[in-house]
């Protein structure tokens, strides 16, 4: 199969809003891949290549050779080019992958070009979720989509579920199981925007199970014996980062589990420290500065031989509450009674933790699509921001100026860059702002529009952090656009000093 028909049907994913055509469009590649090729086809719908690193960044594609004139690049021939990029190491290892790097694009197509870069970046923005993907594969293979799922959560990779999907169809899948030291899939959370709205929607009543949001790392912790491997959500393996996590997993009355939790580090009153210093902490193999991380469990999914994970939830935590002491559980409440939930929430909300997640006792443990059996419900911050500069949108967005730069008023009343976001903008949004920030427009630097600093904007996010990549000293987690405020001035806006004080965890603001 060529890269170019890869790319085409990655331009059409991004075009439509339509997940159904979406998932025609990657059902339709998937089937004409040749099986051998069925791996790297589903890793690059999904916007990812099949090697976790390859020594590449911007800084590496920042000049490449003039594109092909003609689609002649297979991805057999693409995904050989990445793999022997990555084993390249040692003295002489840098000029050896400038040229790779300058034989794979010069083969390459403008568009083909544009999309390689993207995925090797990360940037590349297609609309194809990895449960997109999985409904693709169940379509192209004739397979029940719950046992692609099924399988893509218990050996942790989606691309292998592919795999046994179209080698060996449903029997294959179903034989998939839990294995103690293989990483599973992490169930994963719906949101709501109050307590009441998410009991409704986990239980509708009934009672639920309220767990304390920890500010931290998902971790999942597996041990068979002696050996204890611990991954992040993404499913990297950080067990050497964090020692402290393995001492508490080794001391625990078992000889195997499987637990899902948090890490996070705590200041000297047990209040969580900033989000960026426990990621900073656990990016690094050292405990340099002596930042100690403590790990919190709030499931367990394997104990001792016996699977649980199609148990309902109030076994698996009966279960955990046998494994574990209460200082490495994560704080829940179990109730019908919306005024104890919400007393709850304060709580939670005062010790300067994220929130809570709001789950259905009788659920089993589930990755896939974010469904109702847990449902996340976290404190909406706002900010009146100014709109510095936007960069023009690529795939759906193409033709729209889009990622807007953020700033607040310093002290000196000066603008002080401190993120970006481009989420939450409806394509009315996109149409009004693109006509807007070119009426503002002052000069341009490559794609992006620098604006006279007037447009100030409404956003939501779920903390700030400190950051040394903008100038502000500070970054927002998760901003979104709210919408924007014609009501008010630059003069009006946020200061720094506003922005400062969301620092160090979640507020009731």
């Amino acid at each position: 199969m060529l890269l170019h028909d890869v790319v085409t049907t990655s331009s059409a994913v991004a075009s439509t809003r339509s997940r159904k055509a979406k998932v025609a469009a990657l059902a339709d590649l998937l089937t004409r891949a040749d099986v051998d090729e069925i791996e790297v086809v589903t890793a690059y719908v999904g916007g990812t290549l099949l090697q976790r690193r390859t020594g590449l960044g911007w800084r590496g594609l920042g000049t490449l050779p003039g594109p092909a004139a003609e689609p002649t690049l297979t991805v057999r021939e693409v995904d050989a080019s990445f793999a022997a990029l990555a084993v390249l190491a040692g003295p002489g290892s840098q000029s050896a992958r400038a040229a790779a790097v300058a034989t794979l694009f010069a083969r390459a197509t403008a568009t083909e070009q544009e999309w390689l870069r993207g995925v090797v970046t990360g940037a590349l923005r297609q609309g194809a979720l990895e449960s997109l993907v999985q409904e693709a594969v169940a379509v192209a293979a004739k397979v029940p989509l719950g046992a692609v799922r099924r399988a893509a959560m218990l050996s942790g990779s989606t691309v292998v579920a592919a795999r046994l999907a179209f080698v060996g169809g449903e029997r294959a899948l179903g034989e998939v199981g839990l294995e103690v030291l293989r990483p599973v899939q992490p169930m994963l959370a719906s949101s709501a925007p109050s307590v009441a709205e998410a009991m409704a929607k986990a239980a509708d009543g009934a009672p639920v199970s309220i767990d304390t949001k920890l500010d931290g790392i998902r971790i999942q912790v597996h041990r068979a014996g002696d050996q204890v491997v611990i991954t992040t959500r993404t499913l990297e393996d950080i067990t050497a980062r964090l020692p402290e996590v393995v001492e508490v997993a080794l001391a625990l009355p078992a000889d195997s589990f499987v637990l899902d939790g948090e890490a996070l580090a705590l200041d000297d009153t047990g209040r969580p420290r900033p989000f960026q210093e426990t990621a900073s902490r656990t990016a690094q193999a050292s405990q340099d500065g002596g930042l100690h991380v403590t790990p919190y469990f709030f499931d367990l999914l394997h104990l001792d031989g016996t699977d649980l994970l199609d148990e309902p939830a109030t076994a698996r935590l009966a279960a955990l509450e046998g494994l574990v002491p209460t200082q490495h559980l994560a704080a829940r409440l179990v109730t019908d009674d919306p005024d104890a939930a919400e007393a709850f929430v304060r709580g939670v909300l005062a010790a300067g933790h994220e929130g809570v997640v709001v789950k259905d006792p009788t659920a089993p443990y589930d990755a896939g699509r974010r469904g109702s059996s847990w449902v996340k419900v976290k404190p909406v911050h706002t900010l009146d921001l100014v709109v510095l500069a936007v960069e023009w949108g690529s795939g759906r967005r193409e033709g729209w100026l889009s990622n807007i730069h953020l700033g607040a008023v310093g002290t000196d009343g000066d603008l002080v860059m401190l993120g970006k976001t481009f989420k939450g903008m409806t394509d009315a949004m996109l149409t009004w702002q693109t006509e807007r920030f070119l009426e503002l427009e002052t000069h341009r630097d490559g794609h992006v529009v620098h604006v006279r600093p007037e447009q100030v904007v409404e956003i939501a996010f779920d903390g700030v952090q400190r950051s040394t990549r903008y100038p502000g000293g500070m970054a927002l987690r998760f901003a979104r656009v709210v919408r924007y405020r014609d009501d008010k001035t630059a003069a009006d806006a946020d200061t720094l000093d506003a922005v400062r004080g969301f620092l160090g965890g979640a507020t009731t603001a």
